[in-house]
């Protein structure tokens, strides 16, 4: 697994659900380039259990990113045919009906496979068939994405791991706090906290305060 961060993210193009309902072709990330900062993850499946409340927990501070100015996007490596059955379901009935960002239909799983979180790989058998060698779901993969389209910040959960959007809600403060101040975020740093300036004496300085 390749670690991207200080790359530039992979660019694609895929189909995705919109808006909680509308199926569009071509969707991109490179349409956020110098415009947004973008948060990019990855969830196993559709129709499943931990999956959900992901999305949903995400939804719920979807207004908190948008503020920030910082696009969300969700990816799986299920069609958009699925994506969009499953928004169609109540969320009390398990479904993600209210979800506005948009989801990716990696059905392809080169997306997957491009940021480093495609569970299993592809392989040959002894009649030289191709055949996958484990699930070929993406394990829960998160990427935040500068302006400039470079990975910032990845974490890379199991599947029975779920995410704290509040931590991704961290990291973004962190990354537009150093860019907006230049300085670093020392360990535990929440937005309105004191940050340090990169060399000893500044380490020196925060420390004494802390």
């Amino acid at each position: 697994m390749a670690v991207l961060v200080g790359k530039k993210a992979p660019s694609f193009s895929a189909a995705a659900v919109v808006n909680g309902m509308e199926i569009v072709q071509g969707f991109s990330l490179d349409q956020y380039i110098g415009k947004n900062h973008v948060v990019f993850f990855f969830y196993p499946k559709d129709f499943t259990f931990v999956c959900p409340s992901e999305l949903h927990a995400f939804q719920a501070k979807l207004g908190e990113f948008e503020a920030r100015g910082v696009k969300l996007v969700a990816c799986s490596t299920d069609t958009e045919e699925s994506h969009w059955a499953w928004l169609q379901i109540a969320k009390n009935k398990g479904g993600i009906e209210g979800v506005k960002y948009p989801i990716v239909a990696d059905t392809s799983k080169t997306i997957s496979e491009a940021f480093g979180v495609l569970a299993g790989d592809y392989d040959y058998d002894m009649d030289g068939k191709l055949v996958a060698n484990g699930p070929m779901i993406a394990y829960r993969g998160l990427f935040l994405i500068n302006k400039e389209g470079m990975v910032m910040h990845e974490t890379v959960n199991f599947f029975p791991l779920g995410r704290s959007v509040d931590e991704t809600l961290r990291m973004v403060d962190a990354l537009q706090f150093n860019e907006e101040n230049g300085e670093v975020c020392p360990a535990n740093w929440t937005k309105g906290d004191d940050g340090m300036t990169a060399s000893f004496e500044g380490v020196a300085d925060y420390l004494a305060k802390h």
